[in-house]
């Protein structure tokens, strides 16, 4: 319970991801819950629950490629469990608050659902767009752009290969 103390101001926009304490077992159970929750978004969205678990694990890897890759180009490799912690970690919290209005949003299709999601996903990109500032040390634009980038690879780059097999 301690750790997610330390983890939970990231997603208020404070802290400071490499403060963050190293716990293998802490990434693997954030590996585990952004994978099931990914997956009952993706299988909400498609027909076939086979391609959402494709898709899934391909925007897994994706994450984690970006991860190690950004961390391998900013000299700070070191890092990658607490990086990958704090990031797989928002956006499970982002997800806790997600997955609701995300039923409620295919249930329904009420339009404010839809603003709501769209809240929360800005959300999440703001606090992806912190935790890239912080560990790469670049300025708010920079980190918003990163973001950005990371989004498309991993999402936009997931759904493009999960169609592509």
């Amino acid at each position: 319970m301690e750790i997610l103390k330390q983890y939970l101001p990231l997603c208020w926009l404070k802290g400071n991801p490499f403060e963050l304490p190293r716990s293998v077992n802490f990434l693997k159970g954030n590996l585990l819950f952004y994978f099931i929750v990914e997956y009952f978004m993706q299988t909400n969205m498609v027909d076939n629950p086979v391609e959402a678990f494709f898709e899934i694990s391909i925007e897994t890897m994706l994450t984690l490629i970006f991860i190690a890759l950004i961390l391998a180009l900013n000299k700070s490799l070191y890092a990658y469990i607490e990086i990958s912690s704090a990031l797989l970690f928002s956006e499970n919290v982002a997800s806790i608050f997600g997955a609701p209005v995300f039923a409620w949003l295919t249930v329904t299709d009420d339009l404010l659902s839809y603003y709501v999601f769209g809240g929360i996903v800005f959300w999440e990109f703001l606090i992806i767009a912190y935790i890239l500032k912080q560990t790469l040390a670049i300025n708010t634009p920079a980190s918003l752009i990163m973001s950005l980038i990371y989004f498309i690879t991993t999402y936009v780059g997931a759904y493009s290969l999960g169609q592509l097999i």
